[in-house]
């Protein structure tokens, strides 16, 4: 069976896109943290996506992408009543929630997206959450009204300072960090660089901290191991590990290493599937 798009909307002209899928299965048994892996087509390769929100009544989960490369790309060409060929999820554990305290969300890019179901979650579990969000300008913010429904504190940075605090997501949890009575848990989800930023941020003082690992996929279920990725020193699998770790154990240089892997063939696969587009007059 297909899965049908019930919604498409540009977050960010040419950049961002939202979609809502209807998929009830998986919305059954989605939780924050989980992912799913999408096909386009027959040919198509599969990648994996966190779950931005789901809707267990309406029986629909929500996707948030960045345009960057050739699948992402012909994800864009579908439109609203389109189908994706798979939708496998829900994958990968969980985000491990439980009434805690004062648990500080942050979410840089699309992982603003899924960082925002995270915070959700805490909130249901009665934790008090505060949010941290941030983007190159205020025109690059994501779900800033989405977090504020049920998310008391929502502080925004921007590297302009078009919006809330001029600088990175990092001076914000400093601040932060040095002025809460105590935090509980740092969750962090966006750019490798951001997240590795948190992590030194928080480790001097001692706070547990959460990241989501946006490793390279191509089964999503443990028996490829495209996923791979060194954690406490010890060789672990994203998609049935994770992709949930402590941020504080993860070997970020070779995540990066490992994500730069087939930049090369990306690059080409994309400039194939451009030219394709021109010539269809797509």
């Amino acid at each position: 069976m297909g899965y049908t798009i019930l919604k498409k909307e540009e977050l960010i002209p040419g950049q961002t896109t939202m979609m809502v899928i209807e998929a009830p299965q998986i919305a059954k048994k989605a939780k924050p943290g989980n992912f799913v892996m999408l096909r386009v087509s027959e040919h198509g390769e599969r990648i994996p996506l966190t779950i931005a929100d789901c809707d267990r009544e309406a029986g629909t989960i929500t996707i948030v992408y960045l345009v960057v490369g050739k699948t992402t790309a012909e994800m864009n060409t579908l439109q609203q009543g389109g189908e994706f060929m798979d939708v496998c999820g829900p994958l990968g554990r969980p985000t491990h929630i439980e009434k805690s305290g004062t648990v500080v969300c942050v979410g840089g890019g699309t992982g603003i997206a899924a960082m925002h179901h995270i915070a959700k979650g805490h909130v249901e579990a009665g934790n008090r959450v505060i949010a941290i969000i941030g983007a190159r300008s205020k025109n690059l913010l994501l779900f800033c009204t989405e977090l504020s429904s049920f998310c008391p504190e929502v502080r925004i940075a921007t590297d302009d300072g078009s919006e809330g605090h001029k600088g990175f997501v990092t001076e914000v949890l400093k601040d932060i960090l040095e002025t809460e009575d105590e935090v509980a848990e740092v969750v962090a989800i966006g750019p490798v660089p951001m997240m590795e930023a948190v992590c030194r941020v928080t480790l001097p003082f001692g706070t547990k901290t959460t990241v989501s690992l946006n490793s390279i996929m191509v089964d999503g279920i443990g028996m490829c191991g495209a996923c791979r990725c060194t954690v406490g020193g010890k060789t672990l699998f994203a998609c049935v590990d994770g992709p949930e770790f402590d941020g504080h154990q993860v070997d970020f240089a070779e995540l990066k290493t490992r994500l730069w892997q087939f930049k090369k063939q990306e690059e080409e696969s994309m400039e194939l599937f451009s030219k394709e587009c021109q010539c269809n007059g797509r």
